[in-house]
């Protein structure tokens, strides 16, 4: 795990393991239920990642050889996965983190308008002052993430952690910019955006890649 000296608030996850899911994701002969399950082992990963400095205390455990205290999680958790994308790494980081709450955003970049249009918006009740992870696998221009940073913070919530697999500078720069107390977590960088705002090398579009759509 490596931090940027260039941008803020980003941590790249280094692992061999990783670079080879990676790989398979990027693969255009990569079928779907193979991306599906790729991303899925990816995001179990990135979620420990996200999560190493969950607060924990000391509670009463029985063994089967003795009582002890151990250290437990004691840190509400929300997941907020990015439609549709994001529904990719939802399962992975909720097989790591059971006990977490989970919302869903659907915003996505309107080209003809020119601007983000959200169309769906549901949140755990009471989630003010809560940990949050935003899940989407590609952080591109960075448009989506920002309206959803945007409306995040209308409810008053903790310390968010924006964690993809891919990112693009550009993005990252928006992020540290507008929401410059928002962590962001991602396996690798990119360096460039084709005209049409895809990731270079990129995978495609994760969502049709994940749905089989087109």
């Amino acid at each position: 795990m490596s931090a940027s000296t260039k941008l803020k608030n980003l941590t790249i996850v280094e692992h061999p393991v990783l670079m080879e899911k990676l790989a398979t994701l990027r693969d255009k002969k990569t079928t779907s239920h193979s991306f599906r399950q790729t991303l899925r082992e990816i995001s179990i990963f990135l979620a420990y990642e996200a999560t190493r400095d969950l607060k924990t205390k000391l509670r009463q455990v029985e063994t089967p050889m003795q009582k002890a205290k151990l250290p437990r999680v004691d840190e509400e958790v929300v997941i907020i996965s990015i439609l549709r994308a994001g529904e990719g790494m939802l399962d992975g980081f909720l097989s790591t983190l059971p006990f977490a709450r989970v919302g869903h955003v659907g915003i996505y970049r309107d080209k003809f308008m020119n601007n983000t249009v959200e169309y769906y918006f549901r949140v755990p009740i009471s989630f003010r002052g809560k940990r949050v992870l935003l899940l989407d696998p590609l952080l591109a221009t960075g448009d989506t993430a920002l309206a959803t940073l945007d409306r995040l913070k209308q409810y008053g919530v903790g310390p968010i952690t924006f964690v993809s697999v891919l990112s693009a500078e550009v993005g990252i720069k928006k992020i540290n910019d507008l929401h410059p107390d928002v962590k962001i977590l991602t396996v690798s960088v990119e360096k460039s955006l084709n005209e049409k705002g895809y990731l270079l090398p990129g995978l495609g579009d994760a969502g049709d890649r994940l749905f089989n759509t087109l």
